[in-house]
């Protein structure tokens, strides 16, 4: 028999499994789209497109969790943060994560169908994809979080190609921001597993950079920054886009603070703290259009 207790039981697991009670992941990937969504509609979003992206950052984040976690559950057991995850536990079975994933990827198709277009199709496939791909490949690529990076990002194309029905070049360089920052903040995540990591033979940025780990963190953000301050200048941004930068590269500089002793629960805060580099570089978007109001996309 069915009780209620019994279902809120399953639910509390399924919700752990998606991440929902740690909404760092859905922030990491939510900026980078909503610069995009901001960018594309030259500071005037539909509402309607902006809470499909944030509802389908959402869903795309958890569907990305549970597979991420049947990839790794013969390798989470083993991980001091992850042994007690559900799959990893044995709490929920392969069958469930499978009928979770299909029903969370079924719901994000719906919810961009009132936007849908073949390149917007072709561009929602490659993003399920991409993130269903990505946990498999800590197997062979020496710097996963890259391929991460492109994961986490690709809502920056699907913004453009929603609002203006194409994707121009400077979309391509505010993935390729993404791409630096990811690997930024997820090498610093990598650092808190680094010693159970190389037990169990995965690949990760943080191995891979070996001592100079902290060098190549810092080297990502500056690109990150770069590339953005290059996209600032295409689309002739004015003061108040530069201090969200400068804002962006101080919190930057602060996480080295924390990473360059490479003690596990700084580098965790430091990769938590990303967040506020996302959050900044947004406002700055925002209130260049209130207030400059840049040009229209070259």
């Amino acid at each position: 028999m069915i009780t209620l207790a019994l279902v809120k039981e399953r639910l509390d697991l399924y919700e752990k499994l998606m991440r929902l009670d740690k909404p760092i992941g859905i922030l990491l990937l939510l900026w980078p789209t909503l610069w995009a969504v901001w960018i594309a509609a030259a500071g005037r979003p539909y509402w309607m497109v902006v809470w499909i992206f944030v509802l389908g950052t959402v869903l795309m984040r958890s569907a990305g969790c549970v597979i991420n976690d049947y990839a790794d559950r013969e390798f989470d057991p083993h991980v001091e943060r992850t042994k007690t995850r559900p799959l990893a536990a044995g709490t929920v079975t392969t069958r469930e994560a499978f009928l979770l994933f299909g029903g969370i990827v079924l719901c994000a198709f719906l919810l961009v169908l009132p936007l849908m277009t073949p390149l917007l199709f072709g561009l929602a496939v490659a993003a399920l994809f991409l993130a269903a791909s990505y946990p498999f490949t800590k197997r062979f690529f020496a710097v996963p979080q890259a391929y991460l990076g492109v994961a986490f990002g690709f809502g920056i194309p699907m913004a453009f190609a929603a609002t203006l029905g194409q994707v121009p070049e400077i979309a391509w360089w505010l993935l390729a921001a993404n791409i630096f920052w990811a690997v930024a903040y997820d090498t610093e995540y990598a650092l808190v597993d680094i010693e159970d990591d190389r037990k169990i033979g995965i690949k990760t940025s943080a191995i891979t950079f070996g001592r100079f780990d902290v060098a190549a963190i810092m080297f990502c953000y500056a690109a990150t920054l770069a590339l953005l301050g290059y996209v600032g200048w295409r689309l002739g941004f004015g003061l108040a886009y530069a201090v969200g930068i400068a804002v962006a590269a101080v919190i930057a500089g602060y996480h080295y603070t924390l990473i360059r002793d490479r003690e596990r629960m700084r580098c965790f805060k430091a990769f938590l703290h990303n967040n506020w580099l996302g959050a900044a570089v947004f406002a700055g978007i925002v209130a260049d259009y209130l207030l400059h109001h840049p040009k229209a996309l070259p």
